[in-house]
């Protein structure tokens, strides 16, 4: 039923951007749960109450594939990509508490760029000169979001995530492509909650009903996210319509302006573009506006 193919149809290209721009909505909205914590709770109980929330929401689904296809291929890659998960969601619980929404997503969405020269450590991969000259301009846009000479610690965070999030999409590689989505989310979510329990436990302090209604939601919408992300990716190319990603960027700065009073400065819209321009597939672009040329 999914299509691959460039040639896919309308409907297919359309569907799966609106997937992907749903998607990006829930998880503006996700990041939005996480900063109405304003640091209730320690970043090890977020994280612990977050990742057994997705564990106990994905077992059903797990539980529904036959039985082969319940195992691990690769327990080490996975189990590496789950504590990734611990450094990275704990440090963006600290970016989103005391940074401005939109600063804190557009250093995430920096993780593309900090892919390329990881890739060449990790995976020998040597980056043409013009994606070398395309992340040096997209560093130089992270350093105008942050600017050193107003410098906050939070700001650390985010690259943090920024950086487990690159080195996260580097080690899927390393998961046989025979493994469920399903399979990879819930061992994930499950070998990280040991040491996020340890954590959590050392710096427990009192959580109410609304800190886990908040947690617990953020969890789901993530989920969803990924969920939709998966059906879209699978309709049509990852390279066709991976650009709808960046709705979410524009999603978590109007929340921002709305319901933070969160006003970007020029100098941050200017540092964010220069962000997100390199990772724009300029061929796909064309491709696009020629699609919806030639449909009217």
């Amino acid at each position: 039923m999914s299509s691959t193919s460039t040639d896919s149809p309308a409907k297919y290209y359309h569907t799966a951007i609106a997937l992907l721009v749903v998607g990006n909505c829930l998880a503006a909205f996700s990041d939005v749960a996480v900063k109405l914590l304003e640091g209730g709770i320690t970043p090890f109980q977020y994280v612990f109450i977050r990742q057994l929330t997705s564990a106990l929401m994905i077992l059903p689904f797990w539980l529904l594939q036959p039985s082969h296809k319940r195992g691990l291929s690769n327990p080490k890659a996975t189990l590496f990509r789950a504590h990734l998960i611990l450094v990275g969601s704990g440090s963006m619980m600290l970016a989103l508490t005391y940074l401005p929404l939109a600063t804190a997503n557009a250093v995430v969405y920096a993780a593309p760029l900090i892919m390329l020269p990881l890739s060449l450590v990790i995976l020998a991969e040597k980056p043409a000169r013009a994606k070398i000259m395309m992340t040096i301009v997209g560093f130089i846009g992270v350093l105008i979001v942050l600017r050193p000479s107003e410098f906050h610690w939070a700001s650390l965070c985010a690259l943090v995530t920024a950086t487990t999030l690159a080195i996260f999409n580097i080690m899927a590689r390393k998961i046989p492509n025979q493994q469920s989505v399903v399979t990879t989310l819930f061992w994930t979510s499950l070998l990280s909650i040991p040491v996020a329990s340890i954590g959590a436990g050392l710096t427990w302090q009192t959580v109410s009903g609304k800190e886990y209604g908040l947690v617990g939601i953020a969890a789901a919408l993530i989920l969803l996210y990924n969920g939709l992300a998966v059906v879209a990716y699978k309709k049509v190319k990852p390279a066709d319509i991976a650009m709808s990603e960046y709705s979410g960027l524009a999603f978590v700065t109007v929340i921002g302006i709305i319901w933070f009073d969160e006003i970007p400065s020029l100098i941050t819209a200017i540092g964010i573009l220069l962000i997100v321009i390199p990772l724009l597939p300029r061929d796909k672009i064309k491709q696009a506006l020629q699609r919806l040329t030639s449909e009217r």
